[in-house]
């Protein structure tokens, strides 16, 4: 039986972590389709104001990322004909909404994330994403990777 799993990646020591993760779960990773992807959240103003270029830049310095992951599960065992790269540019308001209608549109079975330790205050600003998903997506497994 084959796992569909959605694994949202950044360029972020959490989302290293992820992979890190990933390569060295014990399990045959050839039962598992993989798609590794990179979602945008509309930007702030101050990113507005970097323009066009900036965007592109950050669009390529993403599609790096993913390339790497992919080349790092191939490496460890991941067949390549079962992972793919998506790259979603139509910004979501936030990178769980993005997550979460991404998870829909596709029928995965489990999401991978990363989760950065953050403080309580904040958490309570900028929300956290795992739970967010935690709530949404019931009937999914949800694996959290917590980096160091």
């Amino acid at each position: 039986m084959t796992t569909n799993v959605l694994v949202p990646l950044s360029d972020s020591v959490s989302s290293r972590a992820v992979v890190d993760y990933l390569v060295n779960l014990p399990f045959c990773p050839e039962d598992w389709n993989v798609v590794l992807m990179h979602l945008f959240r509309k930007p702030s103003a101050s990113e507005e104001l970097m323009g066009k270029k900036f965007t592109e830049e950050m669009s390529a310095r993403y599609q790096d990322v993913l390339e790497k992951a992919q080349d790092r599960l191939i490496e460890a065992g991941f067949t390549p004909d079962h992972i793919t790269i998506k790259m979603i540019s139509e910004p979501y308001p936030t990178i769980s909404d993005g997550i979460i209608d991404q998870f829909r549109k596709d029928k995965y079975d489990m999401v991978v994330i990363g989760r950065k330790r953050m403080t309580k205050a904040e958490e309570f600003v900028m929300g956290d994403v795992s739970v967010k998903l935690l709530r949404a997506l019931e009937g999914a497994a949800i694996l959290v990777v917590k980096s160091k």
